[in-house]
């Protein structure tokens, strides 16, 4: 279980942050960390401007995670500012939402299904993805600006940033980070870490879902290599932060942790699964469980080290960690049912091919919409969500960061 230090203690252990993966899920990582904002303001306990100075994230993650370090300097306004971001979002500020643009690549891909790659070589058409996700590039210019991180390293406003992406080159996965001179690399079986200037393609590659958004490019260590979602084959999400130095480590899920389970009527099943539902399965599979099973992990070291005395203790490797983890205490698949309709109408109807259902009742077939519903309806929900998740968690909050909660009215 989570340890539970003094005020006194918590306040000098250095904080690590981690943002997780799942495409218009991480709206719900924005609402945990506004009502944190809020939390900290309320306790007055700004004399740090932020903090996690330590940040690491994967996937959609790495977005709010790169956007929140360009703002070390000022929390509270840098998650104003990401707030708003996810307050007004629309697909096509992510993704070519329109029929000309869907056609270009999704219905190309069906078509190409369905006809045959002997067409596909005939015709020179080789598409990379279903959706193209060229539209991102304007959101990462306006609200991730980079070009601030080594100000802020050398200022000591943070620690460093860590992104991490899957090489489908050479099947290995990288976290690549920007920090501290004196931060070491490391390797473990299958996953290394790659120190680098962080740039908006490191972004786009982590957040890169397979088979919807294109893999992307990247020179690393004098050679390219195309990369995927950084959720894809990752073993221990909480590492990198542990690596970089965290002493403790916030962690903000994005489903299945503390979700209620399913309904009995939603186990019931009278036909096969669709493509869509299998997606959905899928993804869920590679965004959500690598991170409780590692969350797992780490109590259950936690407790085994209780059990050791301190003086055998002290020769070993391994330490206590501080976690706290927020993550969604709602369905998301549920929620997104209620949104397929906020869709754009091209992009519900590619979809729709698939399986994907606007009735509200088919959960199922909302969990791969439940990604790419980056519409607004969808992510303010989310957002609620995730500040009243936070907020409920509030006395674990402050415990973990050693604040004085303000009981007054």
């Amino acid at each position: 279980m989570p340890l539970n230090p003094s005020p006194s203690t918590s306040q000098t252990r250095t904080t690590g942050l981690l943002l997780t993966g799942g495409g218009a899920r991480a709206a719900y990582q924005v609402g945990v960390l506004h009502a944190i904002a809020d939390m900290r303001k309320a306790t007055g306990d700004l004399a740090l401007p932020n903090p996690f100075p330590i940040i690491t994230g994967t996937s959609a993650g790495a977005i709010n995670a790169a956007a929140l370090a360009c703002g070390a300097d000022d929390f509270d306004t840098t998650v104003r500012k990401i707030v708003e971001v996810w307050h007004n979002f629309h697909a096509d500020q992510v993704y070519r939402s329109d029929f000309l643009g869907v056609v270009r690549t999704g219905a190309t891909w069906f078509s190409l299904l369905s006809l045959g790659w002997l067409l596909a070589k005939w015709r020179r058409v080789k598409p990379r993805s279903l959706l193209d996700n060229s539209p991102v590039q304007g959101l990462l210019a306006r609200i991730v600006p980079l070009e601030r991180l080594p100000a802020l390293i050398r200022d000591g406003h943070l620690k460093a940033l860590a992104v991490t992406a899957s090489s489908y080159s050479s099947g290995e996965h990288i976290t690549f980070f920007e920090g501290e001179p004196q931060l070491p690399t490391w390797q473990r079986s299958q996953r290394r870490a790659v120190r680098d200037r962080i740039t908006h393609a490191h972004l786009l590659a982590s957040s890169a879902i397979p088979f919807i958004f294109p893999s992307v490019a990247i020179e690393i260590e004098g050679h390219t290599e195309y990369f995927g979602d950084g959720s894809m084959r990752q073993s221990a999400p909480v590492a990198a932060a542990i690596h970089l130095g965290a002493e403790r480590i916030l962690v903000i899920g994005a489903g299945r942790m503390t979700e209620p389970p399913s309904s009995p009527e939603q186990h019931a099943a009278h036909h096969p699964p669709s493509l869509a539902q299998i997606a959905g399965h899928a993804l869920s599979n590679i965004f959500l469980d690598a991170l409780a099973v590692d969350v797992e992990r780490a109590r259950r070291i936690n407790q085994t080290l209780t059990l050791i005395p301190p003086d055998a203790r002290g020769s070993s490797a391994l330490r206590p960690l501080e976690m706290l983890v927020i993550a969604p205490s709602q369905r998301l698949d549920d929620m997104a049912a209620r949104h397929i309709g906020a869709l754009p109408t091209a992009v519900r109807t590619l979809l729709g091919a698939i399986g994907v259902s606007s009735h509200a009742a088919d959960a199922k077939g909302a969990a791969l919409a439940s990604y790419l519903l980056f519409e607004s309806d969808y992510t303010r929900e989310l957002m609620a969500l995730g500040y009243q998740d936070a907020q409920t968690q509030s006395t674990e909050v402050h415990a973990f960061f050693g604040w004085t909660q303000n009981t007054t009215i």
